[in-house]
């Protein structure tokens, strides 16, 4: 299937769409509005919960790296946030910031249409513009479809983080360094 995604240029407020995705979904910036949707894909299609505070929390302090993709109807099917980390430096005693991928999520209805590739299309150059030197994020070892679509995006296998999600399983960190 070709996917066609388009830029909407003339973006003016958080409800307007960034992208539009094969002429039914658009992407746009998460609103508070949006967040009980957001918690609804979550919770159905991942294991980790968070409560709603922390959803808030990254909407206030990063909203513009909180994006939501969205049906014809408005229902929300899709999402995805960024926050920005500090840490020290491997190999000096300064503090970097890394952009890293707290929760991705698309509705099982419609998945395999290229809304994920297009959230994370989309979000990656605004979280860059924290002054980011690289992207992290964490993917259950299991999640095979969310580690080639990172591969695709140059994410590279760091590190297994031991029994890192609740129920035990490892994570793989990934890093992407921003070029």
């Amino acid at each position: 299937m070709n996917k066609k995604i388009g830029i909407d240029k003339n973006v003016v407020n958080n409800s307007q769409p960034l992208a539009h995705l094969n002429n039914l979904y658009s992407i746009r910036r998460c609103t508070v509005h949006d967040l009980e949707g957001v918690i609804a894909v979550n919770e159905r299609e991942l294991p980790e919960d968070y409560p709603y505070f922390f959803y808030k929390n990254i909407l206030d302090n990063f909203g513009d790296a909180f994006l939501v993709a969205v049906s014809p109807s408005n229902e929300i099917i899709g999402y995805i946030m960024w926050r920005v980390e500090k840490t020290p430096s491997l190999n000096s005693l300064r503090l970097i910031h890394k952009g890293h991928l707290v929760s991705i999520a698309v509705d099982s209805h419609h998945r395999r249409k290229g809304i994920a590739t297009a959230l994370l299309t989309y979000s990656m150059p605004i979280i860059k513009k924290y002054n980011i030197c690289e992207y992290v994020l964490e993917v259950r070892v299991s999640n095979q479809p969310a580690i080639n679509l990172y591969k695709k995006f140059n994410f590279q296998v760091h590190s297994i983080k031991k029994c890192y999600y609740r129920d035990g399983e490892n994570a793989y960190y990934m890093i992407k360094k921003v070029s």
